[in-house]
């Protein structure tokens, strides 16, 4: 009888005697994309080239960042979800994940295709104004808007965004009409806000932050449910009387949905233990994020969570994606 090597393999495999590592187990033995669905130089992209600098020091292989920016995100998710699910291409996913199908309806990939990994970082939005507005509090702003026969005029980053969408609640919250500009970029929101054709904005901290201490921006409070350490002094929106309105951008990772669970495990220890690091989380504090590890399971929930009350009010407001 001839005897095959694929015929001697699966007797050892029988026999139960080792003749290979499953592909799961020796997990990286070559280089990971991971993607973010942004370009170069915002947060998204920092905290990930941070964090695969970290991951390849401690897993011995090279972690590479491919920007695959546009379509509100779609284009990064998309490519995931059709990647092979062998644990070398990952997803940097962010907030807009969770409202894409409310804002676009049909889209080229399902919810199915991808997997939670890890949560982990948020990125708190911040209520600022001009120094130079005729209002200097957050009631104050409420009263001029009501004043006004078409309300208030917020900047932000396109439609759908978390700073739209947080300002929408904000809106309905107050009882007060609004209407949200998209501009291309924090930039072109503040040199508006400077002259005046808009009344206020939601962002990160750290691009304005450099405003904020010239004394050109004040900050009337925070979206998000407690008071962020990145700038305690802001209060929260809710302790002013407006407990919907919480909202901020947060990124977290994602594998094809056939992903081994020995990768994703894997991958979720690695995430969870660089992001304790203490020289870690003071890089990522400076560029406005606070560190918020979680694991699968709990990401998986946050994700459906958040995917909920923004597709409600999506569809109550009737806003649709650009």
């Amino acid at each position: 009888m001839t005897v095959t090597r694929r015929t001697f393999l699966g007797a050892l495999a029988l026999l139960g005697l080792p003749f290979a590592a499953r592909a799961e187990d020796t997990w990286p033995s070559r280089m990971v994309r991971l993607i973010s669905p942004y370009g170069p130089g915002g947060s998204n992209d920092i905290s990930l080239r941070l964090l695969a600098e970290e991951f390849g020091r401690s897993l011995h292989q090279q972690f590479i960042v491919e920007n695959k920016p546009g379509a509100g995100t779609r284009i990064a998710n998309d490519l995931v979800a059709h990647a092979p699910g062998d644990g070398y291409t990952l997803l940097y996913v962010a907030a807009p994940y969770a409202t894409a199908e409310a804002l676009f309806g049909k889209l080229t990939y399902q919810r199915q295709n991808l997997q939670p990994v890890a949560m982990a970082v948020i990125a708190p939005l911040f209520l600022i104004i001009s120094a130079d507005a005729p209002f200097k509090t957050l009631p104050e702003l409420i009263a001029y808007g009501k004043s006004k026969p078409d309300g208030l005029t917020f900047a932000s980053p396109g439609a759908g965004s978390q700073p739209h969408l947080a300002g929408e609640l904000l809106f309905r919250d107050a009882g007060v009409k609004g209407l949200n500009i998209p501009f291309r970029g924090d930039a072109a929101s503040y040199t508006e806000l400077l002259a005046g054709r808009v009344d206020a904005t939601l962002t990160a901290l750290p691009t304005a932050l450099p405003y904020i201490q010239s004394g050109k921006f004040i900050v009337l409070g925070v979206a998000s449910p407690e008071r962020s350490t990145l700038y305690p002094q802001a209060p929260t929106l809710r302790e002013q009387g407006f407990p919907n309105v919480a909202a901020a951008g947060w990124y977290g990772f994602m594998a094809p949905a056939t992903t081994p669970r020995a990768i994703v495990d894997k991958l979720q220890t690695e995430v969870l233990r660089a992001l304790a690091e203490p020289a870690i989380k003071d890089k990522l504090t400076a560029q406005g994020l606070e560190v918020r590890p979680g694991t699968a399971a709990a990401f998986g929930e946050f994700i459906d969570g958040e995917t909920r009350k923004w597709t409600k009010l999506i569809r109550e407001a009737g806003l649709k994606g650009e």
